[in-house]
C-alpha cells in the first residue's frame, strides 16, 4: 500500500512491516552515542547485568521500528507530524542478531474541526522479534493530510 491518506484508513485496519535485524556494532554505536548505560555498551559489564548480555537501547528499538513502519510507505504521503505518544513499553530485550518487524493498527480516527486539510488518527504499534515476542508497544497520535481532488 501506497500513497494512502487520513481518508484511506480505517478503524482496526492493520499493517505490518519487513523487519530489520541488530547487529552488536550497530547498538553499541547507538549506545556510545545516545544511551552509554552498561547493558548497552559494555560487554563485560552487560554479561554481568541484569540481563545477562548485551542488549539494544529502547530508544534505538523505537527509533527503528519508526524507520521500518516508514519505509512501508503507508504515511509517507500523508504524514504531517505528530503531537505525541502514548504507553510506550518495553516488554523484552532486543539482543545482538535479533531481527525486529513492526504490527501496526489504527484504533481511531477523527478529521480535524478546526482545519479541513487534515484529521487525527490512533495507532497501535506492536514491535515484535523474529521468534514473534512482543518486545515493544506503544500508540501514538498522528496528524495525517485528507485527499486533495
Amino acid at each position: 500500500m501506497t500513497d494512502l491518506y487520513f481518508d484511506d484508513f480505517q478503524p482496526g485496519q492493520r499493517f505490518r512491516s519487513k523487519g530489520a535485524t541488530l547487529g552488536e556494532a550497530q547498538i553499541l554505536d547507538f549506545a556510545f552515542t545516545y544511551d552509554p548505560q552498561p547493558f548497552h555498551l559494555d560487554l563485560v559489564a552487560a554479561r554481568e547485568g541484569p540481563f545477562e548480555g548485551l542488549i539494544a537501547s529502547g530508544f534505538q528499538t523505537l527509533v527503528v521500528a519508526f524507520r521500518l513502519f516508514y519505509q512501508e510507505k503507508v504515511i509517507n504521503a500523508c504524514s504531517m507530524g505528530s503531537p505525541g505518544m502514548d504507553r510506550l513499553r518495553w516488554l523484552a530485550p532486543v539482543r545482538p542478531g535479533d531481527t525486529i518487524y513492526v504490527r501496526a493498527e489504527v484504533l481511531a480516527k477523527r478529521p480535524s474541526e478546526s482545519k479541513p486539510d487534515r484529521g487525527i488518527l490512533n495507532m497501535g504499534y506492536e514491535v515484535l522479534n523474529q521468534d514473534d515476542v512482543v518486545v515493544m508497544t506503544y500508540e501514538a497520535t498522528h496528524i495525517f493530510r485528507r485527499r486533495v481532488d
